[in-house]
Formats: structure tokens, C-alpha cells, sequence
């Protein structure tokens, strides 16, 4: 239910709030070639670093959810990763193609449509898996058979999310994202916090393991924002 316009805003507000490159997910490209290519001159415009466009079928679905999902042809997602690679105007915006075949079509084909994605222009290859008992195996496969360097998804349940950094990078990925990581833990404090006041009538509780309005301020920047003001409005009216 998320289109461009509204993720193109928020990638915008995210990339304005830090010094590192942000990675956004552009989902299936918002539609065909020429839609990708408006995707990608509105995520450059925002400030991204880098995108990953998928081939399921739209309107596809998260990848965390169970059961396998629908994927586009091989040459359909080929040609939106040609059109995203002559779009971008920025020879560092870096685009991944991420494929969702290997739950549905298996392995192979996942690989496949990889290789094919690399071959197409693609900087990275992103092969979206499933924790299972052979999954880093699995891992492995995608890193050494795909020619390309490799994503990985850290999702933070199973083998897979029990794996350290030192531990990715020797299965050979280049980059791992833990998209779910922030979202999820201020869920649970949001949740513990809301919940101990019903209870409690106060937060005394988990007064210590939450930020102080003092800390609060500093995270926003209130005291550069306080300087500016001093530097330049004091004595103007």
C-alpha cells in the first residue's frame, strides 16, 4: 500500500538525518521500466545512496511473510535493472537486484536470475532467502555462484540472525542489512513502556532504560538549533 511519492519522502527526511549512505528498498520499481526509471531519479534526488529493486509480482508482498511469492520473468526484471542502471545520473548510486525466486522456483533459478541481473548492470545482487537447515549453505551458494558481491538480509530469527559480522563477511557478503532491527526494538520498549504505565499508573519502572528529556534534546541537535538562533536573531527585533 506504500507508493512512491510516500516512500520517496521519507527516504528523503532519513537521508537528511545522517552522514552515512542510506540504503532504500524501492520494492518492484513502482511498476514497469519507465516507472523504474522515475524511481530512481526520485530516490537519487532525495539523497540515497543505493536502491534494491525486487522481482515479484505486484503488488508483491514482505519477504518475511510465509509461504513462496509470484516472481516476474527472468527477462521482464532484466530489462527494469537495464532501465534503472541508464536512469540513475549518479555513477556512484549504487542499484541492487534482489530476487524472490528461491522459495517458490528454488535455489538454482534464484542464482540464476542473479547472474542474469549482474549481467544486466546491477552493482549488487540481493537473493532474498528463508531460514531453513541448509541455509548457510544455501548462503554460501549465493556468494561464490552469483559474480557478483552479495546482500544479505538479516532478519533476527534462526541460524541466519545468529550469525556475527566476522561470520557474514565469511560467507562471503559484501553488505548486510538488518532492516527490521530499529523498528522492532522500539516496538518492544513502546509496548513494555505503555503497558507498565496501564499497570502501574507511573513508568517509575522503566524510568531508568528510557532517554531523558536532556538526552531526547541532544539526539534532535535542540543545541545547535539554540546557537543558530543566538548567532543570528538576538538584538534583530
Amino acid at each position: 500500500m506504500v507508493d512512491l511519492t510516500l516512500f520517496a519522502a521519507h527516504a528523503h527526511r532519513a537521508a537528511a538525518c545522517v552522514d552515512i549512505p542510506l540504503i532504500c528498498d524501492a520494492d518492484t520499481g513502482y511498476g514497469n521500466a519507465v516507472n523504474v526509471k522515475h524511481t530512481v531519479r526520485e530516490f537519487e534526488a532525495a539523497g540515497v545512496a543505493a536502491i534494491h529493486l525486487e522481482d515479484q509480482v505486484a503488488p508483491k508482498r514482505c519477504g518475511h511473510l510465509p509461504g513462496s511469492r509470484p516472481v516476474v520473468p527472468l527477462a521482464e526484471h532484466a530489462g527494469k535493472i537495464e532501465a534503472a542502471v541508464a536512469a540513475r545520473r549518479d555513477p556512484d548510486f549504487i542499484i541492487i537486484a534482489r530476487t524472490d525466486a528461491a522459495t517458490g522456483l528454488g535455489l538454482d533459478e534464484a542464482i540464476r536470475r542473479g547472474q542474469a541481473y549482474r549481467k544486466a548492470g546491477a552493482d549488487v545482487v540481493f537473493v532474498e532467502l528463508k531460514n531453513s537447515p541448509t541455509i548457510l549453505e544455501d548462503l554460501k551458494r549465493v556468494t561464490t555462484e552469483s559474480g557478483a558481491p552479495c546482500l544479505v538480509n538479516i532478519d533476527g530469527g534462526g541460524k541466519l540472525g545468529e550469525l556475527t559480522v566476522p561470520e557474514i563477511e565469511a560467507l562471503g557478503f559484501r553488505i548486510a542489512i538488518f532492516p527490521g532491527l530499529a523498528r522492532n526494538a522500539a516496538g518492544f520498549a513502546i509496548q513494555e513502556a505503555l503497558g507498565t504505565l496501564k499497570r502501574d499508573g507511573n513508568t517509575k519502572a522503566v524510568r531508568e532504560r528510557m532517554l531523558t528529556m536532556k538526552e531526547y534534546n541532544e539526539i534532535l541537535g535542540l543545541g545547535a538549533v539554540e546557537d543558530w538562533e543566538k548567532r543570528y536573531m538576538q538584538n534583530r527585533q
